[in-house]
């Protein structure tokens, strides 16, 4: 079984031979999408006149401030105008897709963040309210099941549910990794818009699970969110993280065939 998880963004440049890819890969396997759509949730946003607010933590990750009217546009533009474009495009294409998000039948639960702590514009620590944020403590893998059994592919919108039925933003990547080690995947594949983690201006081909553990730190945002769910994710049991290009041919194949990719495994 294989989770793939792909940016909103990055959806709309996939390579056309995606469909194929799918095509071919689901005849072996079973196939979950995550998706993200941070940067059209922020176009939103503008449109309505809501400024965007991101917030950094003390070990450097980026992550939006999600407030009530945020997380309103939020649901709106992740369940409904991204969940059912990937949705229809995998339908039509003849690839029985089943989009949700993770308020339907409580699929992601998570714990509302009460406090947050960042690191505020003079560089110093400081605790602020968590808004409309959640951390994933559940995923109610009967649903998955019962759709993977029937032969759909879960396409999920990364929204949790709270305990008092609220609405939460949960990251995209991390769901992606609640996800796969609940399912107990054997892989969880990032489709980004780069071919994978690069240090020092190289691609990182392949890199043990200890080793990304200890560099976790140095790696600059864009790429942090990922090496953290990818950590998660082994933790949790999935066996292996692929990082790829999602704009080049056949990028789902030619990830799991390990070509010009970032391979982490324990």
């Amino acid at each position: 079984m294989i989770t793939v998880k792909i940016g909103g963004s990055v959806f709309d440049e996939l390579h056309e031979t995606i469909m194929c890819d799918i095509k071919d890969v689901i005849r072996n396997n079973k196939i979950v999408f995550v998706h993200g759509g941070g940067k059209e949730v922020s176009k939103a946003c503008e449109k309505m006149g809501i400024e965007p607010k991101f917030l950094i933590s003390p070990s450097g990750i980026k992550s939006r401030h999600t407030d009530k009217e945020t997380i309103e546009i939020f649901t709106m533009i992740m369940a409904g105008k991204i969940n059912k474009t990937i949705t229809k495009l995998l339908q039509k294409n003849n690839i029985n897709a089943f989009g949700i998000s993770g308020i339907d039948g409580n699929l992601i639960q998570a714990d509302r963040k009460k406090k947050l702590m960042i690191v505020n514009e003079k560089g110093r620590k400081q605790f602020v309210d968590g808004g409309y944020t959640g951390k994933i403590k559940n995923i109610n893998t009967s649903i998955l099941n019962l759709l993977l059994d029937n032969n759909y592919i879960p396409v999920i919108a990364p929204i949790a549910v709270s305990e008092n039925y609220e609405f939460l933003n949960v990251d995209g990547d991390r769901a992606a990794s609640n996800i796969s080690g609940s399912l107990k995947m054997n892989d969880l594949l990032f489709l980004t818009n780069v071919d994978g983690l690069f240090i020092n201006d190289k691609l990182v081909n392949e890199i043990s699970y200890d080793q990304i553990k200890k560099i976790r730190n140095k790696i600059g945002h864009g790429m942090e969110k990922k090496i953290l769910a990818s950590i998660e994710a082994i933790d949790m049991g999935v066996n292996r993280i692929i990082i790829a290009n999602g704009k080049k041919k056949n990028p789902i194949r030619s990830a799991l065939e390990h070509h010009k990719c970032t391979v982490i495994q324990k």
